[in-house]
This record gives structure tokens, sequence and C-alpha cells, in this order.
């Protein structure tokens, strides 16, 4: 379940499955993205804030589902990401605990992100058969640079908090990152909104058709991928250990 909840010019989405380690199902996908276009449609709404709860941001996207017939070109998952890396109003996301998959590469496209000092993030694609998403195999090596994107896309093996600080996949590692992400958020509402919007459009604008290019890209590999023998013989491996 995704529940969005306003305090004053800032806008909380929170993802709200922990029995799930907020697994992603593409309605939970369809609400965020929602709530992200009706935030930037607003022109009083100064920041979003993301999280989750029960202490853990997200595991990503709900494997059960990748069992089903899906077609990229409708996929909860890939219109949240294509929303996510086109809104103006400034998003701000808030990391505990297990950040997987989607709940990395999302992170990416945040304005600010902080995260708890025992925060851990992984990148599984290649061990489930798959391939980066998220532009993750664009945006990944700009971020973190060549080797350090290599380590997690291709070894896709878990990293704490301070390699991911240090990969500047964070803003900075705060005990308390929803704390955090508030005080952030409130710093940005004292700012004149359309100021600060017009302000990270320019500082977006030159990367976004690519980016967008590149979102597409991977989900058509992403969705080939699904279909291979490498794919279905990891989540098979995976079911197995449930």
């Amino acid at each position: 379940m995704i529940r969005v909840e306003r305090r004053d010019a800032v806008l909380e989405i929170l993802i709200d499955r922990p029995e799930r380690r907020n697994a992603l199902t593409d309605a939970m996908y369809r609400d965020i993205e929602r709530a992200l276009r009706e935030a930037d449609a607003d022109a009083a709404c100064a920041a979003v804030i993301l999280h989750g709860a029960g202490g853990h941001f997200t595991a990503g996207n709900d494997l059960a589902e990748f069992q089903m017939p899906q077609d990229s070109r409708d996929v909860g998952s890939i219109a949240f990401l294509h929303a996510l890396a086109s809104v103006d109003v400034p998003v701000i996301a808030a990391v505990q605990g297990q950040a997987v998959g989607v709940g990395v590469t999302l992170l990416q496209h945040c304005d600010f992100v902080y995260a708890a000092p025992d925060a851990v993030f992984r990148l599984p694609f290649v061990s489930l058969g798959l391939c980066p998403e998220g532009a993750s195999s664009y945006l990944l090596p700009r971020l973190a640079g060549d080797r350090r994107a290599a380590q997690w896309l291709l070894g896709a093996e878990p990293f704490g908090a301070e390699d991911a600080l240090a990969g500047r996949l964070l803003t900075a590692v705060a005990d308390d990152p929803l704390a955090q992400a508030r005080a952030c958020a409130q710093a940005l509402a004292a700012q004149p909104v359309q100021a600060v919007r017009a302000s990270k459009r320019l500082l977006r604008e030159p990367l976004r058709a690519e980016v967008h290019r590149v979102l597409d890209a991977e989900a058509a590999v992403f969705f080939e991928r699904l279909k291979s023998p490498e794919a279905q013989a990891a989540f098979q491996k995976f079911f197995a250990r449930k």
C-alpha cells in the first residue's frame, strides 16, 4: 500500500508493505507515479519525501509479478521511473534498512538522499539473470565512477551506507534519515517555490532526454531477459528458498 500525506507544503509518500519489506507491485508503482505527478502539478508543493515503513526502504520489485506476462510499454515501474525523472518538484528520499533493485536505482533521480548508517543497498539484477534498470547503466557511472558502478551492477553484492555516500548516491548518512529529510523539505519550503523548481529544471534538463531514452532501452532488454532460461532458473531458485 502507498500512503500519501500532505504536511503543509510537503507531500510525504510512504511505501507501506512491511510484511514484504515494502516490495513494490505494479499498482503501488502507479500510485506513486500519480502522487508525484499531482505534486508536480501543485504549484504550492515545495517538496516530496519518499520513505518506507517497518524499518526498510523497499526490497524492490515484487518478484512474483515477474512471473506474469508483461509488456515494457505498459508497466507501472517504467511509468513511475519516467515520472520521477520528469518532475520539477524536489524529491527527497529517506532510506532505512534494505534498499534493493529499484529501491537503489530510483535514488539516482532524487535530489536529496539521506540514509541510516546501517542501511544496506543492493543491485541484484545480474544475479537474477536480468540487466540494469532505472537508467542506472547511464547515471550510475556518472555518479559513482565506472569502477564502482561495475562493482555494484555486475558484482551484485550488497554495499553499505558509507560506500553509497562515497559513490555519491547519498547526500548524507544520518542517524534519523526521515527527520533529516523533513528538515531538508522545510528548508526548501522556506525558499521561493517556483525559483527552486526552475533551478532544478535547469540542473536536470541537459540529461533528461537521454535519461528517458535509456530508461526505455533498458526496459526493452530487461523484459526480454525476464523470459530467458537464466532468469527463470534464478527465479525458481529464489522461490525455492521461500
